[in-house]
C-alpha cells in the first residue's frame, strides 16, 4: 500500500476500540462521512482512512461529536501524535473538525479544553519528554504547531498557544538541540508553516529567536553540514517575508539533492 501521503494517513495501528471511537467522533449526520468543506479542505482530500477507508468527499456534513467521550478523544489523539510524527502532521485537521462540529452541534467546548489541557500538560513536562525521547519531542513540537496553525479564535490564532510554541521553538535552537538534525530539520520545518504567523503576534521573540539561530549558525560547533545549510535557508526565507526566492528555491533544493 506505499508509505502514508500528506493527503492520506492510515491509523489500523488503533486497536478496534479506538478506531471505533474516532470513527464516531468524526461521523457526520446519519452516520455520512466527514466533510470539512472547501474552506478548510480541497474537495477529494482525505484526513485520515481507517481500516475500510474514510474519505472526504460530500458537502455540507458536519462530524457528529455527542456520541463519544471527546476528552478520551482528545487523549487518543495526543497520545498517537506523541508516538507518530506523521500523524502528528495531520491532526490538526482532525481537531479543526470535531472543535468545529461541537461548538455548532452542542455550543460546547469540551474536546477543545481537554486538547488544551493535554497539550499544557505535555508542554509543562517538555524537558522529561526530550530526555526521555527525542522522536517524541519533535513529534510534540509539530503537534502544537499543527495546532496552532488550525486553531482559530474570531479568525485570529489562538494567543493562548503563542508562547508555548515559542517556548518549544527556542529550546530547538539551543546548541545542544542544534547539533542535532531531526531538531533543526523540527525548527526550519515548523518556522516555515508558523513562523510568520508567530511574527505578527509577537515580533520580539520571533527577533530574539533569530538571533540564536543566526548565533547556531555562525558558531556552527557541532553542526552539521545539513543542519547549517537549514539555518541558513530560514534565515534568507524570513529575511524575504517569508517567502522562497525562485533563486533560493533552486539553491536550496539543489543543495539538499545533492
Amino acid at each position: 500500500m506505499g508509505e502514508p501521503s500528506r493527503e492520506e494517513y492510515k491509523i489500523q495501528s488503533f486497536d478496534a476500540e479506538t478506531q471505533q471511537l474516532l470513527k464516531t467522533a468524526l461521523k457526520g449526520e446519519h452516520g455520512a462521512p466527514l466533510e470539512l468543506g472547501a474552506a478548510c479542505l480541497g474537495t477529494e482530500d482525505r484526513v485520515f482512512g481507517l481500516a475500510e477507508e474514510i474519505y472526504i468527499t460530500r458537502p455540507g456534513l458536519m462530524p457528529y461529536p455527542g456520541a463519544v467521550d471527546l476528552e478520551k478523544v482528545a487523549n487518543v489523539i495526543v497520545d498517537h501524535s506523541l508516538q507518530d510524527c506523521v500523524f502528528s502532521k495531520e491532526a490538526g485537521r482532525m481537531c479543526y473538525a470535531i472543535i468545529q462540529a461541537e461548538s455548532k452541534q452542542a455550543g460546547q467546548s469540551v474536546f477543545r479544553r481537554g486538547l488544551l489541557n493535554r497539550l499544557q500538560q505535555e508542554y509543562q513536562a517538555r524537558e522529561q519528554l526530550r530526555a526521555r525521547s527525542l522522536q517524541g519531542w519533535v513529534c510534540y513540537v509539530t503537534f502544537i504547531c499543527n495546532i496552532f496553525d488550525y486553531l482559530r479564535v474570531n479568525n485570529m490564532p489562538m494567543m493562548a498557544l503563542v508562547n508555548p510554541v515559542y517556548d518549544c521553538l527556542f529550546r530547538l535552537a539551543q546548541p545542544d538541540s542544534l547539533s542535532k538534525e531531526e531538531e533543526v530539520d523540527c525548527l526550519v520545518l515548523q518556522l516555515h508553516r508558523v513562523g510568520e504567523q508567530l511574527e505578527k503576534m509577537n515580533g520580539q521573540r520571533m527577533d530574539e529567536l533569530f538571533v540564536l539561530i543566526r548565533d547556531g549558525f555562525l558558531l556552527p560547533t557541532g553542526l552539521s553540514s545539513l543542519a547549517q545549510l537549514l539555518l541558513l535557508e530560514i534565515i534568507e526565507f524570513r529575511a524575504a517575508g517569508w517567502k522562497t526566492t525562485p533563486a533560493a528555491h533552486k539553491y536550496y533544493y539543489s543543495e539538499v539533492s545533492d
